[in-house]
């Protein structure tokens, strides 16, 4: 199939570049043909987020937005930031205390997966060809190693490789231009930055693993637009323990949003980042909130926190990374969705512009980067491109200090820019030389298990399929990660996906329960042995969260 611009992902990023090409091409009266393939079984399937959205991007793509019918409904009403010292000990930080790019006056509380079905609306009016369901699996390359296109994955593949009789074959999808709009840790993107070095010039790219629930509260405790974020306790009690921070927003309809982020640059391999956010939930402040309450959708995702300085170079011949999947996230923002929408249409008019000037596709589009570096998106990631390495380099108390000199005293435009070389997974200590921590068990009233966290996210995989989370060596597992690291996919996976079975015999096997992958993409990330490949199980497949 022949189209114009393909574009790879159904998130914020993918879908305002499917949207901005879309209305470049009606104001003009041209016809151009507009492909968006996402993974999920529907737009906002696969989408998790807190989520608090500063409009201003959404804006410039549909100035009359709130005319339009977009469901941001909940203003931020009140935003306070807690120092959590212990259990029950939480210290309300001053407003001087808080950089002004993490205030959010003027931003929105509410369900990402709400607005991309918006978007997704929006795109179907504007002529955009949807397909949800299709998994992008594989680049396509035209004979001068220019991008393509994407091939979709074969649906009715069985585990041992036989086509089933429901067997289906992928689609080859063309286009001058394809845009990667994959989310973090894209797995194409992953594969075009190294076919074509586009990190070569970049600081190590970091992330964190983010957990969320939504619950249903008592009336009486809801304030709608409140806002609340917390640094320190549960993280880093224990040595070798993560940095992060919280988040409790009061949505629409007394529910609530609460969540825990878990920097992925931890040491201690008996750490569980699923425990952490368990354990997160007994402090008095957020307790309080949840009594009486009931628990309605859990869900967890890795965001991508390098900042500036990691992005990788995002053009190449016939191709553009936007949104997640190169880093444009705003990490002293702490959000992601409004630099997803600027990077997604920078992308767009960029595309838009070869095109319209007589561009058969294949070319590298400078001029994407060009508009990048001249827009509000590069000044603002400017401003805190030092963020993360701060706080890797001294840790929470000392490092949130640099970023407030950084941020209130220099405005962000100190002289330097930092830089942290060592990826995520190359910091684990061995586990005889690390405290194994004592997580207290799940209460089934505030704190759970995992089995019963993965029912809510609706995750479906065909079971008779080939599985989607490949190891490049199958004695890994079980003959270097357990004896030196003692496996810490059984911890850090948020949906107990890996697991080590001991038999009768005594023999061990490591178990891959990879229906239950809720596609966060951790394991990609932060395995020591860099040993596990995620990659595109069927369309369809994974998590289907209602309005996360």
């Amino acid at each position: 199939m022949e189209f114009d611009i393909v574009v790879v992902g159904g998130g914020p990023a993918g879908l305002a570049t499917a949207i901005r090409f879309a209305q470049l091409a009606a104001e003009s009266g041209d016809e151009f043909s507009v492909c968006l393939v996402e993974k999920g079984s529907e737009i906002g399937a696969h989408i998790l987020s807190g989520a608090v959205i500063e409009p201003r991007a959404l804006e410039e793509l549909f100035p009359d937005f709130e005319e339009a019918g977009v469901p941001l409904n909940n203003p931020v009403t009140e935003d306070t930031v807690y120092y959590l010292t212990d259990r029950n000990i939480g210290i309300k930080l001053p407003g001087l205390f808080i950089p002004p790019d993490m205030h959010n006056k003027g931003n929105y509380a509410t369900s990402l997966a709400s607005l991309c079905r918006w978007l997704g609306e929006k795109a179907e009016e504007l002529g955009v060809m949807l397909f949800p369901g299709f998994a992008a699996s594989e680049v396509l390359y035209n004979e001068d190693g220019s991008v393509k296109g994407v091939a979709t994955g074969d649906m009715g593949i069985s585990v041992s490789g036989e086509q089933k009789p429901t067997y289906q074959p992928g689609y080859e999808l063309h286009a001058k231009y394809t845009v990667f709009a994959e989310g973090t840790r894209g797995h194409l993107g992953k594969q075009l930055m190294e076919k074509f070095d586009l990190c070569k010039d970049s600081e190590t790219q970091h992330y964190a693993l983010g957990f969320k629930e939504v619950w249903e509260i008592d009336p009486e405790k809801h304030t709608p637009g409140k806002v609340m974020h917390t640094i320190g306790w549960p993280l880093g009690h224990f040595p070798g323990g993560s940095n992060g921070g919280s988040f409790l927003y009061h949505l629409e309809d007394n529910q609530v949003a609460l969540g825990l982020i878990i920097n992925l640059d931890y040491s201690n391999p008996h750490l569980s980042p699923f425990d952490e956010f368990q354990q997160y939930k007994h402090h008095k402040i957020i307790k309080k909130y949840l009594e009486g309450g009931k628990r309605v959708a859990y869900g967890a995702r890795a965001l991508v926190k390098g900042g500036l300085s990691a992005l990788p170079k995002p053009i190449m011949p016939g191709g553009i990374i936007v949104g997640d999947d190169a880093g444009f996230l705003n990490i002293i923002k702490q959000k992601g969705t409004h630099t997803a929408i600027k990077s997604g249409t920078l992308a767009a008019e960029a595309v838009y512009e070869a095109i319209k000037g007589g561009s058969t596709g294949g070319e590298e589009l400078t001029s994407f980067v060009e508009n990048f570096e001249a827009s509000w998106l590069y000044e603002e990631l400017h401003r805190g491109r030092n963020t993360t390495a701060w706080m890797h380099k001294f840790g929470l108390l000392i490092g949130s200090a640099a970023v407030w000199i950084e941020q209130v005293i220099f405005r962000g435009k100190l002289p330097i820019t930092l830089g942290d070389p060592k990826p995520d997974h190359a910091g684990m200590k061995l586990a005889s030389k690390a405290k194994k921590p004592n997580y207290p068990k799940p209460d089934g009233v505030i704190s759970f298990d995992k089995l019963s966290s993965v029912f809510l996210t609706n995750t479906n995989h065909e079971e008779d399929q080939p599985c989607h989370l490949q190891l490049i060596d199958q004695n890994i597992p079980l003959h270097t990660n357990l004896p030196l690291y003692d496996e810490p996919a059984q911890r850090y996976c948020p949906a107990g996906v890996y697991e080590v079975i001991e038999e009768e015999d005594g023999t061990k096997q490591f178990q891959i329960n990879a229906q239950n992958c809720v596609h966060c993409k951790t394991c990609d990330i932060k395995d020591p042995s860099q040993n596990i490949n995620w990659v595109v199980p069927e369309g369809t497949g994974g998590p289907n969260y209602g309005n996360m």
